[in-house]
């Protein structure tokens, strides 16, 4: 028997507890709001509730990925195909096809002035972001994610 059952009595420890525990949670409320933290345990349900949040957004974002995958309209599934094929043509030209004609325009027509080299610095990020899908897309392969394409 603890030493407040001994001075009031069972019933008066039981009372005493739950006192002691409502005055604890008024404390760790006033301070809560005092501090702005919340309790581990809210804490705890709100980060879970956030995390289910984003796997919900996730999901929501795969899915429309997938409508897009299985879709054989070209405007809707082929504007991955059309940036990859204009970030390609544009790396063509810019270092095969344009020191071809820069160095054939040179040869026969020296008074012609020659077309201009395109500005890769904005088509970099472009084809930086393509390449790591391509690699992300190799990888589904080699894992048999997807064997269709």
């Amino acid at each position: 028997m603890s030493i407040v059952g001994k001075i009031l009595g069972e019933v008066g420890a039981d009372t005493a507890k739950g006192l002691l525990d409502g005055v604890g949670d008024l404390a760790t409320k006033i301070r809560g709001a005092i501090t702005g933290e919340l309790p581990p345990e809210q804490r705890f349900t709100l980060e879970k509730l956030a995390l289910e949040a984003d796997q919900l957004q996730n999901k929501g974002q795969m899915d429309i990925n997938l409508a897009e995958a299985r879709s054989t309209s070209l405007f809707i599934a082929g504007w991955r195909p059309f940036i990859g094929w204009v970030c390609g043509l544009a790396l063509a030209w810019n270092f095969v096809l344009y020191p071809m004609v820069r160095w054939w325009l040179t040869a026969r027509h020296p008074d012609v002035t020659p077309p201009p080299s395109l500005d890769l610095s904005t088509l970099y990020p472009v084809v930086f972001s393509l390449l790591g899908l391509g690699v992300y897309r190799s990888y589904e392969k080699v894992k048999g994610v997807s064997t269709k394409h």
